[in-house]
């Protein structure tokens, strides 16, 4: 068996090693019915049997209520940058953004194709290296959406932001999606594309408010409609069945994890190590500013980009790959989703020290 490294990239991400193993012994056949995974049709009993327990455990884990839908999509959260304003925003209406990186701008981009946005905060004045603790709403917004984690910058609300009341909120949580207990009925759509914390790319998860989905705009193309995949319990047309299968075991995963809170006490204890490290060390420092950091991704920096360069191509060496920050920032950025173990943690930081020790 090839031997794994410690893999930090910010996605598609590393899966439980339990996941993969159960995943590669139904490849060949999904249980005992003589057919893999990938090859069962979706209307059949056992692709049916494996969708509705992904759903059941999704519910289950984020006490997702009757008044809300399940979906699994495709697109990806670019897709849905799309889908939400399309859907949800009326002629004349103004939806609000909370802007605090690359992805939320991007939402505003597609939202203003359908019409009026009002960006109620920004963190652009810092190079997006803080959340806003305050925002500035429209009068009687459509909804408001904010990106819940920001991958590129390293930064991450640590709660709900506050909303005029009766407005929904509605959030791409791609990059920390289950990572922490979700207080649901605060918002009234959640997105995320599954390929960091749920599973591989080519699903994505929407859990939506059923009066939004039946406020939907009905002018759309039919694929465009959440309502389409609603109505027909995301089997409209054939569904990404293999990466509904992983999500389902990624979320029997979880759950023996002690569910959401567990993950939740696992990934804080994981990012504080990092943190405490990089705030005390003499040559590398942490990007967000305190009180705005993410759990899923620690994005640092030595100062030097040659100096980036090199401890990237030294922890490669030792095993550990994944971590040069995005292309738009530099850096160093190391992402450590519900799955990644704390043994790569552990292995960054040995390697962090000596590199210290030597560069001294």
């Amino acid at each position: 068996m090839t031997q794994r490294i410690f893999n930090f990239s910010a996605g598609p991400a590393v899966l439980p090693v339990e996941v993969l193993e159960e995943a590669r012994d139904n490849l060949l056949s999904l249980g005992n019915t003589g057919i893999g995974i990938m090859e069962h049709s979706h209307r059949g009993k056992a692709y049916m049997a494996v969708h509705e327990e992904a759903e059941a455990l999704c519910r289950e884990l984020a006490g997702i209520p009757d008044d809300y839908h399940v979906l699994f999509l495709q697109g990806g959260a670019s897709l849905q940058f799309s889908m939400v304003p399309m859907n949800l925003l009326r002629p004349g209406a103004t939806a609000d953004y909370l802007v605090t990186g690359v992805w939320s701008q991007k939402a505003v981009a597609e939202a203003q194709r359908c019409g009026q946005v009002h960006v109620a905060c920004s963190s652009q004045d810092r190079s997006f290296s803080y959340i806003p603790s305050q925002c500035q709403f429209s009068t009687h917004p459509a909804y408001v959406h904010f990106t819940s984690n920001n991958t590129i910058f390293g930064t991450q609300f640590a709660a709900e932001p506050e909303t005029p009341a009766g407005v929904p909120l509605i959030c791409d949580a791609s990059s920390d999606i289950f990572s922490r207990p979700l207080p649901i009925q605060r918002y009234g759509l959640i997105y995320a594309g599954a390929q960091k914390n749920l599973g591989p790319s080519g699903v994505t998860l929407v859990i939506i408010r059923k009066d939004l989905v039946e406020a939907g705009s009905r002018d759309l193309g039919t694929m465009l409609q959440y309502r389409t995949f609603a109505e027909d319990h995301s089997l409209y047309n054939t569904p990404p069945t293999f990466g509904i299968y992983i999500m389902g075991l990624v979320f029997k995963w979880i759950k023996q994890q002690g569910g959401l809170a567990g993950v939740e006490r696992l990934n804080r204890e994981k990012a504080a190590r990092l943190y405490q490290y990089l705030d005390q060390s003499q040559r590398f420092r942490a990007t967000a500013e305190p009180g705005s950091r993410s759990l899923m991704n620690i994005t640092f920096v030595t100062g030097d980009a040659a100096l980036d360069e090199k401890f990237i191509a030294t922890a490669k060496k030792a095993g550990l790959d994944g971590l040069k920050g995005h292309r738009s920032v530099g850096g160093m950025r190391a992402s450590i989703y519900n799955a990644f173990p704390a043994a790569g943690v552990d292995a960054l930081l040995n390697v962090m020290r000596d590199f210290e020790q030597q560069a001294s």
